[in-house]
């Protein structure tokens, strides 16, 4: 993947699945990671804190998209 040191991704769908893959994966490349989640307020909060735990820049974000 390509430097993303620079760049903002929302993951929608983050706290779990191929999304959660997906955020970390982005946050190993560098981009600041919001994880959206409706429901699974615990899941998507796993996921910034082992994104967090690695470095990167994490937050999670309750919305229905």
């Amino acid at each position: 993947m390509t430097d993303l040191s620079k760049r903002v991704a929302l993951v929608t769908g983050g706290s779990r699945g191929i999304g959660r893959a997906v955020a970390i994966s982005l946050a190993e490349a560098g981009a600041g990671v919001a994880v959206n989640f409706l429901e699974q307020s615990a899941a998507a909060d796993s996921v910034v804190k082992a994104i967090r735990d690695k470095g990167g820049k994490a937050i999670a974000v309750r919305a229905d998209v």
